[in-house]
């Protein structure tokens, strides 16, 4: 690839151009020049560079606003940039801010020059390679953390290629649990701020007092409790993305003044007396739909217009049934590796129960499912037994355990009982849940830390409880 490379060589002096120019097509590449940051924006539209070379001082657009407008179009080649000018703050400020490939000085010696271009065209064609992986998997169902092959799914995909590498806005909105800050921390990865923090908040979950603070920060003493000051999510987030999720919850001053940080991109601390610039990337989401927000007066219109750039909507799951499969698929390997199991398939048998339930809690439902069946089948294939209650056949009330209350006594078991406990009528609490926890560690070959996940208490609470029931009494160590 490197003898094919085609370089935009941009500078404002004529001999330095031609120069270059000569010594590149020497090396048996395929230059292109252009006399300031404007110039080689419009050469950019008949000529796709693989690397860059421009000079950093250069009258008209120079050298750092032709990154800056790179940067921000998502469509930078590896750029090098050279200057006579050059210190250290210079140089820090091209390749971490602006996001340069490498910084020269002049005058440069021509040896080192030229690797440095096949470095960054190898790098160039590592990046295209990446692209074109990323575009074939989103064709067989993934991008990033978002799996599907329905058709709703692949629309979706598309759309997020298109709005990623952009500096626009993007409201996402779906019913809880489908999946609205997978998509956003989607949109982050493929944008040009990927290196950059990725901060989610939940506007619901901040008192009104809070949420300002929260996303400005405060100066010490603005307000009681203030003891020192502090950053705000727009700090934090600076060069990254931030997910403001639930925007219908903040209020409605609040709002106001995100609508004009989105404008101005300036912020000011609570307490202070100065703005400050921040350079972030805001995706807004939320469950409610977004005209009937503005309507019911929740959300502001201005800034729903401001933040519906690109508007991404997760369906429910119940209406992209075809994915269940490929997502229990990948949450079952997702999982494997939390809990260290070793679960190799999911039955067709559970497959197909999955599919027909309506899942009213979406991908989060179905994750919460596919955690509890891979950590009581620990190993091999999830199958229905491994299943909630629910979905084996029977109903069962929110919040009470699997236990089956037999009036006589037990009938022989069969495969949709073996992990159930059986108990006559009449049992007390106190036994109930000492022959439940007794079961449960014989299921799981005594070992307790994933006894208690099954049973969703703690490690202590089961040791303590163990040592209450006299342990050896039961042959089981404590």
């Amino acid at each position: 690839m490197n003898q094919s490379l085609k370089v935009l060589i941009v500078d404002d002096e004529a001999s330095q151009r031609s120069g270059l120019a000569a010594m590149v097509s020497a090396w048996g590449m395929t230059p292109e020049t252009a006399t300031d940051g404007n110039d080689a924006l419009a050469k950019l539209a008949d000529f796709s560079p693989d690397v860059i070379i421009t000079d950093l001082n250069m009258p008209g657009l120079d050298g750092f606003g032709l990154l800056q407008r790179l940067r921000d179009a998502g469509e930078m080649p590896p750029t090098i940039v050279l200057t006579a000018f050059g210190n250290i703050e210079t140089a820090v400020r091209t390749v971490h801010e602006m996001g340069a490939y490498w910084y020269m000085e002049k005058p440069y010696p021509l040896p080192a020059l030229e690797v440095l271009i096949r470095r960054a065209g190898s790098h160039a064609g590592l990046r295209a390679e990446k692209q074109n992986l990323e575009r074939q998997l989103s064709y067989k169902g993934s991008l990033g953390e978002l799996v599907g092959t329905s058709p709703r799914m692949q629309e979706i995909f598309a759309l997020l290629q298109q709005a990623g590498p952009s500096k626009a806005c993007v409201l996402i909105t779906g019913e809880s649990g489908t999946g609205k800050e997978l998509v956003a921390r989607t949109i982050h990865a493929l944008s040009p701020r990927r290196q950059g923090p990725f901060v989610a908040i939940n506007c619901a979950a901040l008192p009104e007092t809070l949420i300002e603070s929260e996303l400005f920060g405060h100066e010490k003493g603005s307000f009681t409790g203030a003891s020192e000051r502090r950053a705000g999510c727009f700090e934090v987030a600076q060069r990254g993305t931030l997910m403001l999720d639930e925007i219908g919850e903040m209020p409605m001053g609040t709002q106001a003044k995100l609508l004009r940080i989105l404008e101005d991109s300036r912020v000011r601390r609570l307490g202070g007396k100065t703005e400050f610039e921040v350079d972030v990337r805001v995706v807004a989401a939320t469950n409610k739909v977004p005209d009937e927000a503005v309507r019911g007066g929740h959300l502001r219109e201005d800034l729903y217009y401001r933040l519906n750039v690109f508007h991404v909507h997760m369906p429910p799951l119940r209406e992209r049934k075809e994915d269940i499969p490929i997502i229990a698929e990948a949450l079952m390997m997702d999982l494997n590796r939390k809990h260290e199991c070793r679960v190799t398939e999911i039955s067709p048998d559970v497959l197909e129960r999955l599919t027909l339930h309506d899942w009213p809690g979406n991908v989060r439902e179905l994750r919460n499912v596919i955690e509890r069946s891979v950590i009581v089948a620990g190993e091999g294939a999830i199958e229905v037994k491994h299943l909630p209650a629910f979905l084996q056949g029977g109903l069962r009330p929110v919040g009470v355990p699997a236990i089956v209350a037999a009036a006589a006594p037990a009938a022989p078991s069969t495969p949709e009982l073996n992990d159930a406990v059986q108990f006559q009528i009449g049992t007390t609490v106190e036994e109930a849940e000492k022959g439940l926890i007794l079961r449960t560690l014989e299921h799981t070959r005594n070992n307790k830390t994933r006894a208690a996940e099954i049973l969703g208490i703690s490690l202590k609470t089961l040791h303590n409880k163990l040592k209450e029931y006299g342990s050896k009494e039961f042959g089981i160590g404590a």
